[in-house]
């Protein structure tokens, strides 16, 4: 059985648009101040391990318009990887990209029984939403950034649902501290 492995860059204030230079936000780009080799290593241990992404159509779209044009070890295996994309327009997806057929916990409790490597989550606010609504997410990776924006598009929903998780590590990396959490 496959696990589902949330991973978000987040600021202080939870804000996570934006993260690497996207025009949707006046403070986009704030990530790459605050990169180590160590944190990058880090994530690139995490499509090596990864056998899929799953991904909502918004992050999707910003995947395809940045990695396929990226040259390097890491844009290899991101390009490599299967993507299974939330989305309701199937036929724009291209970059070794399948849309989720159905309704998305359906589909994604499929994917999940199917064998290889974890289904990594990377952005994917609402479909993030949806995976911890449902109890599907396995593992929560919170990369914490030293810095406030003031607004825009959050990670957690303004409702008052409760999700209920454990600690299972914390590592620092410079300035970015990352929070592991499991169901």
């Amino acid at each position: 059985m496959r696990e589902i492995v949330v991973s978000e860059f987040t600021t202080l204030d939870g804000v996570m648009e934006a993260p690497g230079g996207e025009p949707s936000h006046p403070h986009t780009n704030w990530v790459s101040e605050h990169g180590t080799p160590e944190f990058f290593e880090f994530k690139y241990r995490e499509v090596v391990e990864a056998g899929g992404l799953l991904l909502g159509r918004t992050t999707y779209e910003s995947f395809v318009g940045a990695w396929p044009q990226r040259e390097g070890e890491f844009a290899e295996r991101m390009t490599a990887l299967p993507k299974y994309v939330a989305t309701s327009r199937p036929q724009e997806l291209t970059w070794n990209a399948r849309p989720l057929v159905g309704e998305v916990v359906d589909a994604v409790t499929e994917l999940k029984k199917g064998d290889g490597g974890p289904l990594l989550v990377n952005g994917s606010a609402t479909l993030v939403r949806t995976l911890l609504a449902a109890g599907l997410v396995d593992e929560l990776r919170l990369q914490v950034f030293p810095v406030a924006i003031g607004g825009g598009l959050r990670f957690w929903p303004e409702d008052r649902s409760k999700v209920s998780l454990h600690l299972a590590d914390v590592t620092r990396y410079g300035d970015v501290l990352v929070q592991t959490y499991r169901a």
